[in-house]
């Protein structure tokens, strides 16, 4: 087994080379407004790091988000793309799942929180064991039912107030979508943790198709 993971449902551009059993190369850098300059460069990064051929890949796992539809666009349709043109599978994975998988919560639920713009979240709860039981969802911060819980993802960093129990990780690694699609290939129900390769945007985008020019009355 040879993942490609990559997630670009965040700030951060997470790419990973995973054989199954741990990474073989890693690549993050955070920087919201590069997502598609800087996602080609690193996959042939951890690809050369790794010394192997892109033609080795047995598979690739991307982030699905929630996201902003930019940024998350680039990652899904760079997986969908290499994998047609390999001729492997392309597996999704929720981006929310993926931080909930890095949380050590204390034995207790937790929430993962990420910035969806507009002074809005995407959240979602976890049980003890990184089960979601809730979401994923949109809303604004004082929306978010917290109720004391601790949090992880960038809702703890960008209203403190709010998630005062803060936890890590801020942003999905690509390793941990990598080691997450591994286990549920290698468990032979994979469908119970991998989704389709299609984007979870929640809300429609910013952008909107203009419409019809107004008369003019003279």
């Amino acid at each position: 087994m040879l993942l490609l993971g990559l997630d670009t449902a965040t700030p951060a551009v997470t790419v990973a080379l995973h054989d199954g059993g741990q990474p073989l190369a890693q690549l993050v850098t955070v920087d919201a407004h590069r997502h598609a300059e800087l996602l080609a460069p690193a996959v042939a990064r951890v690809i050369a790091d790794a010394g192997v051929s892109r033609y080795d890949l047995t598979g690739i796992v991307a982030g699905v988000g929630p996201g902003p539809y930019t940024g998350l666009r680039v990652g899904l349709v760079t997986a969908r793309v290499l994998g047609a043109a390999l001729g492997i599978p392309v597996y999704g994975l929720c981006t929310l799942d993926a931080i909930a998988a890095d949380v050590d919560a204390g034995g207790g639920d937790f929430l993962v929180a990420t910035d969806a713009r507009r002074r809005e979240l995407y959240w979602a709860r976890y049980d003890a064991a990184g089960r979601r039981t809730v979401g994923p969802e949109v809303a604004r911060p004082a929306d978010i039912p917290v109720a004391g819980l601790p949090s992880a993802g960038e809702g703890p960093m960008l209203y403190p107030g709010l998630f005062p129990g803060g936890l890590g990780p801020a942003f999905p690694a690509a390793a941990t979508l990598c080691r997450v699609a591994a286990a549920a290939l290698e468990s032979g129900d994979p469908d119970k943790l991998l989704l389709a390769p299609e984007p979870l945007y929640l809300r429609r985008p910013d952008a909107r198709e203009p419409g019809a020019p107004k008369r003019v009355s003279q």
